[in-house]
């Protein structure tokens, strides 16, 4: 299945997208979708519904975060030997983590907003994976069994705020609209090989990232498995694997985000995301 939210900011409507891409209504069957409706059997219980029961929803709407009430956003930095390399960085032993602040999530085709003072923003395209199921110390081989989904994140990320001013990486992470997620939620069975997915992100129509999961350095099962030892993933966390090259950062020179910048990006058979680029207002 290929669930969404569709609607206004704050207003959405749960649903989801049909054999033949079109926009099927589900408010009449679940209030919304989030954490209780992703476990396998909830999960089965809606792959049951005769899609052609569904109402049909109208014209094009806005589509917001595929998924309500997100407990945790958290990031895996540098899971791309090549982009470790265009960024200086060595290639990590172990997953390096960070987290990404709720405020941040933003619907996929809605504008990024340049933070105040910003200098260096920078577009990452990766691999969003959403829990489904409450995970603590589970192991490599049963991890795969946690996850209701994938969806696209855009990890939007400020350069200056992330490595130059001390501290740690969520500085530069979690600014509002730094988060775009989905435009849909594609369950797990639908993905045959989540290791052998195609991304790409345009900036202005030119290619800037081209890769393919088969190329990261710790693979999905391998982070939901790292990351249930130090924390509880629950129902609705959503876990953005990490970028391959071609970043704003790694290009000679650097390129960065500037109002009036349009980015293009997407996942094979997870959706694409568009957005506006603009300047922050008081």
């Amino acid at each position: 299945m290929k669930l969404v939210r569709y609607g206004r900011p704050g207003k959405e409507k749960p649903g989801l997208i049909d054999e033949e891409g079109k926009l099927r209504d589900l408010s009449g069957v679940i209030a919304d979708i989030d954490g209780a409706q992703l476990s396998d059997k909830a999960l089965r219980k809606l792959a049951r519904i005769d899609e052609q029961t569904l109402p049909l929803v109208r014209g094009n709407p806005r589509f917001g975060v595929p998924l309500a009430k997100v407990g945790k956003f958290i990031g895996i930095g540098l899971n791309y030997a090549d982009h470790a390399a265009e960024a200086g960085m060595p290639v990590p032993a172990e997953p390096i983590v960070f987290m990404k602040a709720i405020s941040c999530l933003n619907g996929p085709d809605d504008n990024v907003v340049l933070p105040k003072g910003s200098k260096k923003t920078d577009w990452e395209v990766e691999l969003g994976v959403v829990i489904g199921t409450r995970a603590q110390y589970v192991s490599e081989d049963d991890a795969l069994k946690y996850v209701a989904g994938y969806c696209v994140v855009n990890d939007i990320s400020e350069r200056s705020f992330q490595l130059e001013r001390g501290g740690q990486w969520d500085k530069g992470k979690g600014c509002d609209t730094f988060g775009p997620v989905g435009p849909w939620l594609v369950t797990r069975d639908e993905v045959i090989d989540e290791q052998d997915l195609d991304l790409y992100l345009e900036v202005n129509g030119k290619r800037m990232q081209t890769g393919n999961t088969q190329t990261m350095i710790f693979t999905v099962a391998q982070i939901v498995s790292y990351l249930s030892q130090f924390m509880t993933l629950e129902p609705g966390d959503i876990i953005a694997t990490g970028t391959p090259p071609g970043v704003g950062q790694g290009r000679k020179p650097q390129r960065f985000l500037k109002k009036g910048d349009s980015l293009r990006l997407g996942i094979a058979g997870l959706g694409e995301q568009q957005q506006d680029v603009v300047a922050w207002t008081a």
